[in-house]
């Protein structure tokens, strides 16, 4: 797909990898880039339409479906890392608000866009997800639940779309230097070598990306003796 002209949009855009993703579309050539985050007010970025939506309300994405019915590429960036563990205690509400931004919140705006994209010519689906997806390490046990289904909800979603056309893009990383790893003294990725890893994938037709050495590495370890998501 030719990005050059299109219309996006992308969740999460008001800082960090959503900033990137939304920078790069319209460095791309992107006619129109949604950004999207729970307070508009936030997006300060030149040249993009600033639209409100929280992931986790119905009421914000049906508005948001409302308003974008020209829209060519969803970027489903929009997350939470969580960080309590899953038997402490709080664990199991913690991961009910994982759950609720990682991966309900992608399967409705997925749901909600598919007719719209279908009507448009098929389009694009971007799922950001993480080398957790297929490995829990500690304190990271409920974001790696939700990415983990998050993967399973993208494959779900090429499977059932791929009759209209939709090209739906699974995304994995490692650290990315971003605000949610902050307090992590490792290697990062940057965020703009992760938009603009999509965005080659997106005009390549290809339906995922391994971001960097740390995605590429675990997925490799999916097939070792022991397998690596055995820790």
């Amino acid at each position: 797909m030719n990005i050059h002209g299109r219309t996006a949009l992308v969740t999460g855009a008001n800082r960090g990898l959503g900033l990137a993703y939304a920078k790069a579309l319209l460095s791309a050539g992107a006619k129109k880039v949604y950004a999207a985050a729970r307070d508009p007010a936030s997006i300060t970025l030149a040249g993009v339409l600033p639209l409100k939506l929280d992931v986790t309300r119905a009421e914000d994405i049906k508005a948001a479906a409302e308003q974008c019915r020209d829209l060519d590429i969803l970027v489903n960036n929009a997350g939470i890392i969580g960080g309590t563990p899953l038997l402490a205690d709080g664990g199991e509400e913690a991961l009910r608000d994982v759950l609720a931004a990682n991966l309900h919140g992608m399967h409705a705006l997925s749901r909600e866009f598919a007719p719209i994209l279908k009507a448009n010519g098929g389009g694009a689906i971007v799922n950001m997800l993480s080398a957790l997806s297929w490995i829990s390490m500690p304190n990271s046990g409920a974001y790696s639940v939700s990415k983990a289904a998050a993967w399973a909800l993208t494959n779900g979603l090429r499977v059932e779309l791929r009759a209209q056309g939709t090209l739906v893009i699974a995304v994995h990383a490692g650290y990315i230097d971003t605000d949610m790893v902050k307090g992590v003294d490792a290697p990062k990725l940057k965020p703009e070598n992760v938009a603009e890893a999509v965005i080659a994938a997106i005009e390549a037709g290809n339906p995922e990306v391994l971001a960097d050495d740390t995605a590429r590495y675990v997925k490799q370890g999916l097939n070792a003796t022991p397998p690596i998501y055995l820790g």
